[in-house]
């Protein structure tokens, strides 16, 4: 065997072993919240209310509040991310400027949770008088996924073939007419992908939204902008931080589970839309 082939097999086999190493330590995550939250899972542990500090009673209320937060969050995002990406794609022509600019995109997913949650408390909740609310939650989310978003979109649009962009300016297509005959239409598995990544992301973050966004009990639906929501990462870290009752810690592995399977339907859906929605050109 020479020295080349030797270093392959071994590099084939590193490669296979953090694969490896990566799917195992999937698995046990899955296992472990699984078996402990299997024993909550019920009908009326998901249509009804908490009660007795998470005891007695269900999560309806905290799938509601995430689900508020998620979609909002992503209402909020997507307009944003979306003309960004038109903007630095499409009107932007100095290369070093592009470069600034995804520079700076990129930069927001280096921010610290907590610092983003501060931040955003500060200028949301204080100086815009938002308070602590759901408002302030779908605000401070939207900042936080609009990364996400951009690049996804930014790939899609990246992605378009040089000659669709071609056919359109030979037909006399405005840059608006441009972007609404050609590059939304093309890049619509890119939007869709990335707002659907957008929203799961949102739905594990706890930090950004823990003192703005949520209150863990005494809450149901909003009623008005000011109210806050309550969540099942708040329900979640105050039972186990908190819960001395055994069944609580169970209703918290419960709670867990249930946001576990939703970020996983919003992956898979992903990837199954991402699949149906390709590009024309790469059909």
């Amino acid at each position: 065997m020479n020295n080349r082939l030797f270093k392959e097999r071994i590099s084939m086999i590193a490669l296979y072993g953090f694969t490896g190493c990566g799917c195992l330590v999937l698995a046990v995550i899955l296992a472990t919240v699984f078996t402990k939250g299997a024993p909550a899972i019920s009908v009326s542990f998901l249509l009804e209310e908490t009660r007795n500090f998470g005891l007695e009673g269900g999560i309806l209320y905290q799938m509601a509040g995430t689900l508020i937060l998620m979609t909002g969050a992503a209402l909020v995002c997507l307009p944003v991310a979306l003309g960004s990406v038109l903007f630095q794609t499409e009107f932007l022509h100095s290369p070093k400027l592009k470069k600034i600019f995804r520079l700076l995109i990129y930069s927001l997913n280096a921010v610290p949770t907590i610092i983003f949650g501060l931040i955003g408390y500060l200028f949301f909740g204080v100086f815009l008088e938002a308070g602590v609310s759901w408002v302030t939650g779908v605000l401070i989310l939207a900042v936080m996924i609009l990364p996400t978003l951009h690049v996804s979109i930014h790939e899609a649009v990246e992605s378009i073939p040089k000659h669709y962009r071609e056919a359109g300016l030979a037909l006399g297509l405005s840059p608006g007419q441009q972007m609404r005959a050609v590059v939304l239409p093309q890049s619509l598995h890119g939007i869709v992908t990335g707002t659907l990544l957008g929203l799961a992301r949102a739905a594990g973050e706890t930090a950004a939204i823990m003192f703005t966004a949520t209150a863990f009990s005494g809450v149901r639906l909003p009623q008005s902008w000011t109210e806050p929501v309550t969540t099942l990462q708040t329900h979640i870290l105050v039972l186990a931080q908190e819960a001395a009752n055994p069944k609580a810690l169970t209703h918290a592995w419960g709670a867990g589970l249930v946001l576990l399977m939703l970020v996983f339907i919003l992956i898979t859906a992903t990837l199954w839309i991402r699949s149906g929605l390709e590009m024309e050109a790469e059909r």
